[in-house]
């Protein structure tokens, strides 16, 4: 099966990528930090830095 021609795999991988833009979106317009893991650790994010 090639990944490249799959089109349900597409769908998924741009619903994540909106999934993520509206996450982001939320958390500036809330001014909330985002918390996210990075090898193991659990690191505090300021939204309007990404």
């Amino acid at each position: 099966m090639k990944t490249k021609d799959n089109p349900i795999r597409e769908k998924i991988i741009k619903g994540l990528e909106l999934t993520h833009k509206k996450l982001i979106q939320s958390k500036k317009e809330r001014n909330l930090n985002l918390i996210i893991s990075v090898k193991g650790k659990v690191v505090h994010l300021n939204p309007k830095d990404l």
